[in-house]
């Protein structure tokens, strides 16, 4: 009798040593995994694809020094974003109106203005995917993908569900764009070459590249899903600091892909003249299997962009202290106003992409100064932290580039007077 009791007890206790210490690390895993691919499946939205096509269009293998330097600036600014917010503990606006009362709440509305024009577009984006896949009507398609993106925020565990779902398309996305990339044969020595030492060199690209990776909403987006999973304070620096390169090194790769598989397409000599040179690059690259790849790419990029333009818009319009079913009904709310205007247009207005694409480039250099001031001045805020100078140093550095950016926005606005 003895001998059954103790195996049992005993079997019991080491079940509990596997158990206690594996749920919490498991969780905080995903968390920071499902942060890092939200930040970069935000930046990888359809504008992204159609942009790095015709930047690869234009400037051939030369385009690889951009990409680089963009990923070099990017990292400099989200170092310091994830840092300030990861070990405050508070959201971008919350650090705003602590330092300058007003001043978060004029963040948050630019944010939300900018995000729900841009998920117009990113609905529209998933809409041309289905319509590449099964033939079907873009707005249908458009309705049926943001239904999808609504269940997963109705799902009673809604964190946890964004968490999977931006990590297994992100994950999709790479191998998708990799075989194609590598059917393409680019010629890889050309396009290091010029990663180095390029044969042209064009700062409006790299500005643009930089504005459309860590632009308006997507600055924020993994650093307020980090801090919403509790992943916040000095214990954590290591892991925020780990998280937020990756984050932008996962963009930056999925950009490289898509780029390698483009240059091989164009240094075979294909002249890409369609209206969607995208999914002519892909078919050109590996036949009508290539255009069913971009059909998925597309909707995937898309897809993943409109959830995270919900989730971090609706992050700036509520607080810590709102509860999850609160948070998640107003993140419903705001995917359904973008797909009812979707339906209404077919398109997010020409003027209205103007406007929101020269407010996210006011956002840049508005919010990071906020981030490099409690850096600086307001140690309270980071519980004692000693910020590293170096970094500081690095961040005011990029944050002289956003302010060209902010600068060069204004041209865009000033189109809506023309």
């Amino acid at each position: 009798m003895v001998s059954n009791v103790v195996p049992a007890v005993f079997r019991a206790k080491i079940a509990g040593k596997k158990k206690k210490p594996r749920g919490p690390r498991k969780a905080r895993r995903n968390a920071l995994l499902g942060a890092m691919f939200l930040m970069a499946t935000s930046a990888v939205g359809p504008g992204f694809i159609v942009q790095t096509t015709t930047f690869t269009v234009q400037l051939g293998a030369a385009f690889a020094f951009a990409i680089l330097v963009s990923i070099l600036v990017d990292i400099a600014v989200q170092l310091n974003v994830w840092r300030v917010i990861g070990v405050s503990g508070k959201r971008a606006q919350e650090l705003a109106n602590t330092v300058l009362p007003g001043a978060g709440w004029f963040l948050a509305a630019l944010i939300f203005l900018g995000g729900l024009v841009f998920n117009v577009g990113n609905i529209a984006g998933t809409g041309l995917g289905t319509n590449v896949l099964f033939g079907v009507d873009p707005k249908i398609g458009g309705v049926l993908s943001a239904v999808v993106a609504i269940a997963i925020f109705l799902s009673k565990r809604a964190g946890l569900a964004l968490d999977k779902i931006v990590v297994l398309l992100g994950a999709v996305m790479i191998a998708l764009i990799a075989y194609v990339a590598f059917v393409s044969q680019p010629p890889l020595g050309l396009a290091l070459k010029n990663a180095v030492i390029p044969d042209q060199i064009d700062f409006l690209i790299i500005t643009t590249l930089i504005g459309g990776t860590i632009g308006g909403y997507i600055t924020y987006a993994g650093a307020h899903r980090m801090i919403d999973a509790g992943i916040t304070g000095r214990a954590n620096v290591q892991a925020i600091t780990r998280s937020s390169v990756l984050g932008i090194i996962i963009t930056g790769v999925i950009r490289v892909l898509l780029f390698l598989a483009i240059l091989g397409v164009v240094a075979g000599g294909v002249a890409l003249t369609s209206d969607n040179m995208p999914a002519e690059a892909f078919q050109a690259a590996a036949g009508e299997i290539g255009l069913t790849l971009f059909g998925i790419v597309l909707w995937a990029a898309s897809i993943t962009s409109v959830i995270g333009a919900a989730y971090t818009s609706i992050s700036f319009v509520t607080t810590a202290q709102t509860k999850p079913r609160t948070r998640s009904i107003a993140t419903v709310g705001f995917i359904a106003v973008s797909t009812a205007v979707f339906t209404m247009l077919g398109q997010a207005p020409a003027t209205l992409l103007i406007m929101a694409g020269a407010i996210n480039g006011l956002i840049l250099p508005v919010g990071f100064a906020v981030i490099l001031w409690v850096a600086w001045r307001r140690r309270d805020l980071l519980g004692g932290y000693v910020y590293p100078r170096a970094l500081l140093f690095i961040g005011v550095a990029a944050w002289l580039l956003t302010l060209f950016l902010g600068y060069k926005s204004l041209n865009g606005l000033a189109q809506l007077w023309v």
